[in-house]
């Protein structure tokens, strides 16, 4: 967008400056999005490209390819790439309604979503996520409104209620068919995350265990002042305020003329001053505001809104367009605006590169020199007498993250995995959980043979966690999903008749020793065997 290499170098140096928001690829196991979003940052480049006006035929032709293969195979690498793909249809239906970008190429772009979703849909072994997903809802609707548009003299005042009717036709329609095809097609992917946003916002109350264990992970939490502190400190934050500015005031121009009824140029040479008229950098600047709000509201997704601030920033630092649309607006007449533009759009990268390699260049050479080991002795002792003692066709049940780390760790069965997009296994997620909850030795074993579970694993950070969050310890969310504890003006009341199941079978005493025998104990971890014959002991 800006014409010059330096901003993909300023773009790289700030993105590996700010890597702790950028990425988690350093602090956590390799997930899905860490494999799908590098194939959607290839989509938003050939969607840059198609938007375009001053592309040849084959360029287009080549960055529309390029966009519908990173589509689809971003769809098919993550299971929730079709929300992301959301906000994406949602700028450009902004765009569209706005008379801001061509609409054959939005509509070109809504096949595109069109022919992805429904081929994700059918090599995913009908996924019914995919057609219940609002992305789909969205562009069915906004393709049926523009379809039921009525041809107008354009800067008429009948012109502008259209423009006004065709946002109110397509949402109402996307959100009414979105609710027909939830109502239509069975479905149960998402459904908890769906109701802990409604949690969020307030919409609604539950005591349901997983919904508010999901609301009190990180990720739903709104960002530290530290995060944007941190910005800050790199001049990122400062720069793209900048930057974002100066875009949303010529956005608004542009948007004022075309509400005048002046005539729509899809021709604009940098030289006119008018950055604000390109699609391609309209698109970006509305999809990163709608990234901001969600970044402000769940820290995780400052993964993809802080890639988007480095991108912003350095593409309207190194702009020449953008500096002389600025000197526009300043009628700057001592020196030539154009030339003073393509001076300050090398000259200030370059002064902000330099500063950044004299201050973040020493710490990041004495990061890369630590070789950090993360190693617990309890967890290894734990591994190896699995792998030694437990007998082949074992299986184990305990926390989700446990169970997760024991199957990539030893090979053996697990009852449950650290899934939170399936609602059977957050549902057995839940039941697993309950070897923390004040329920008796008997509920405990049921559950657990009724998973076919022969050995079950006790974490001491768990079943005594002190410090944490108010009220999101594990056990304290298990009490209230079981009603075992009420909450009165501030006052807190338990009346289970049952001590907590983690404490109570250490003491081995009955009926706790009828059902569970201790085979394996460290600091971290007891392991009980699973009787399948009861033995009653008094």
């Amino acid at each position: 967008m800006s014409g010059t290499w330096l901003a993909g170098m300023l773009t790289a140096a700030w993105f590996i400056i700010n890597r702790t928001d950028t990425t988690r690829m350093e602090d956590s196991i390799p997930l899905r999005e860490n494999w799908a979003l590098p194939y959607f940052a290839c989509q938003v480049a050939a969607l840059t490209g198609f938007l375009r006006n001053n592309n040849s035929l084959s360029a287009e032709r080549v960055c529309y390819l390029l966009m519908c293969a990173s589509t689809y195979t971003f769809i098919m690498m993550w299971e929730y790439s079709h929300y992301l793909l959301f906000i994406q249809a949602l700028s450009l239906c902004l765009l569209d309604g706005l008379s801001l970008v061509k609409k054959e190429k939005v509509h070109e772009v809504r096949k595109m979503y069109l022919f992805s979703v429904f081929l994700g849909y059918l090599l995913q072994f009908e996924n019914s996520a995919l057609l219940t997903s609002p992305l789909l809802s969205l562009v069915i609707g906004s393709m049926i409104a523009k379809s039921l548009q009525i041809s107008v003299k354009k800067g008429t005042f009948r012109a502008k209620v259209m423009k006004i009717m065709y946002f109110y036709l397509a949402f109402t329609i996307a959100v009414s068919l979105h609710y027909l095809i939830r109502t239509v097609i069975p479905h149960k992917e998402n459904h908890q995350i769906l109701k802990s946003l409604e949690v969020k916002f307030g919409l609604n109350m539950t005591k349901n265990f997983t919904v508010n264990w999901l609301l009190c992970q990180e990720s739903f939490q709104p960002p530290s002042q530290d995060y944007l502190l941190r910005l800050t400190q790199s001049s990122l934050l400062p720069f793209y305020s900048l930057v974002l500015i100066i875009c949303l005031f010529s956005i608004s121009q542009g948007i004022f003329r075309r509400f005048r009824g002046e005539p729509v140029s899809y021709h604009i040479t940098p030289e006119e001053g008018r950055v604000g008229e390109r699609p391609e950098v309209i698109y970006h600047v509305i999809q990163s505001l709608i990234l901001g709000f969600l970044a402000m509201t769940f820290e995780g997704m400052k993964y993809l809104w802080t890639p988007y601030v480095c991108v912003l920033a350095a593409f309207g630092v190194c702009s020449p367009e953008l500096w002389i649309t600025l000197f526009k607006w300043i009628r700057l007449k001592t020196v030539h605006p154009v030339v003073l533009a393509f001076v300050l759009s090398a000259a200030v990268p370059t002064v902000i590169g330099f500063s950044l390699w004299r201050e973040f260049l020493p710490r990041i050479v004495d990061e890369l020199s630590e070789l950090e080991e993360h190693y617990e002795s309890d967890t290894v002792e734990l591994m190896n007498w699995i792998k030694s003692q437990a007998p082949l066709t074992a299986v184990f049940a305990g926390s989700p993250q446990l169970m997760g780390a024991i199957k990539l760790c030893t090979g053996w069965m697990v009852t449950s995995l650290p899934v939170y997009n399936d609602e059977d296994l957050m549902r057995r997620n839940e039941n697993m959980y309950q070897i923390y909850s004040m329920r008796s030795a008997e509920d405990i074993y049921k559950i657990l043979t009724s998973y076919k579970a022969s050995y079950v694993v006790i974490e001491d950070s768990i079943c005594n966690e002190v410090a944490g969050m108010n009220g999101c310890r594990v056990k304290d969310l298990l009490d209230i999903a079981n009603d075992h504890v009420v909450t009165e003006d501030g006052d807190v009341f338990a009346y289970s008749k049952y001590g907590r199941f983690c404490h109570e079978i250490k003491m081995n005493y009955s009926p706790y020793v009828n059902y569970f025998t201790r085979v394996f104990w460290n600091r971290s971890y007891f392991v009980y065997k699973i009787n399948s014959i009861i033995s009653f002991q008094y």
